[in-house]
């Protein structure tokens, strides 16, 4: 779960709480055939011709380009060679070789608001994503302060199954993951949690969607109205359309990445059972030309809220975030 998603469903008390239609052939016969005039016939060996096109390029290639467990990776995926842009308040889910990034954000209601401050190193080993993160966050709430280093994060992720057709054009890799919240006994930080997840990226053409699915689960200290044994199902979506230097030329700038993502969590027990929380945010990340073998990629987002539960907590927020590739 991320600092945020963590923030929006503390049970603390008020001071403290955080917030392809198949083809279809009918039968011919021979009188009729002969009656079909020569541009219907070049009509329907155009179609059949566009049918077998499309067929093939949702064929897979030679098996040499399959590897991993049972075959079900393809060496042709872009899955970690940097086609999908960095996720802002959504979990990561691509191939990450080595990066280090570091976010803040601001989220306000009113004269409530709430800063963080995240720092997080991945590296790559094979196709395994390890991962670290250290989020720091400072509440203000009715005039009262509240701030400490949340949950460190510790994580780890695999794909298991890709898809690429032919040309390329569609690619789209299965995965699991799983991450570890760390308590450090501060103020913001007083259970265990560990969540399961699944996700998925896919990859059109220049548009690609990643969604990632988790069961968030909490364990630690009863009392004072914390949250110890909530449990929440967590869900992120991170849409980006990729615009390539020859279409934009910009200095300094290989691609410009318009990001569009929703991020949400619905408590599956006690009494807030059935309690929706979901968040937006729309931005940009851009993604630098090398400087030696580091790739900058800077973006920002503006939050909203997109339902009720949000709203609740959440009138607006701003978040910066500064990745480097290496």
């Amino acid at each position: 779960m991320t600092s945020f998603a963590r923030l929006r469903f503390r049970n603390l008390p008020s001071k403290n709480r955080k917030p392809p239609t198949a083809p279809f052939l009918s039968r011919a016969y021979p009188r009729a055939m002969k009656k079909i005039s020569a541009s219907n016939l070049l009509i329907a060996f155009a179609a059949l011709s566009c049918g077998k096109l499309f067929a093939d390029d949702q064929t897979q290639t030679s098996p040499d380009t399959r590897f991993g467990l049972f075959n079900l990776l393809d060496h042709r995926s872009g899955y970690g060679e940097g086609v999908y842009p960095e996720p802002f308040l959504v979990d990561d889910s691509d191939l990450e070789r080595g990066e280090l990034r570091l976010d803040g954000w601001r989220t306000a209601s009113g004269a409530d608001h709430s800063d963080f401050l995240k720092g997080e190193i991945e590296y790559g080993f094979g196709e395994m994503t390890l991962e670290i993160e250290a989020p720091f966050e400072r509440d203000v709430e009715h005039g009262v302060v509240t701030e400490g280093y949340d949950n460190i994060d510790v994580g780890a992720r695999y794909p298991f199954y890709q898809f690429v057709s032919r040309s390329g054009f569609v690619d789209t890799t299965f995965g699991a993951a799983v991450e570890v919240g760390i308590p450090t006994t501060s103020p913001v930080s007083k259970n265990t949690e560990l969540v399961p997840k699944i996700f998925n990226d896919t990859k059109i053409g220049n548009f690609t969607a990643q969604s990632i699915f988790g069961y968030s689960m909490l364990y630690g200290p009863h009392g004072d109205g914390e949250e110890g044994g909530i449990d929440n199902f967590e869900y992120g979506f991170t849409f980006g359309y990729t615009i390539p230097r020859k279409t934009l030329p910009l200095p300094g700038i290989l691609e410009l990445i318009p990001v569009l993502e929703l991020n949400g969590a619905v408590q599956v027990n006690k009494a807030g059972a059935g309690h929706d929380n979901l968040i937006g945010d729309v931005g940009l990340r851009a993604n630098c030309k090398t400087i030696g073998r580091i790739q900058p990629r800077p973006g920002v987002v503006f939050i909203f809220p997109v339902d009720s539960g949000a709203r609740a907590d959440t009138h607006w927020g701003i978040m910066t975030s500064l990745v480097f590739e290496f």
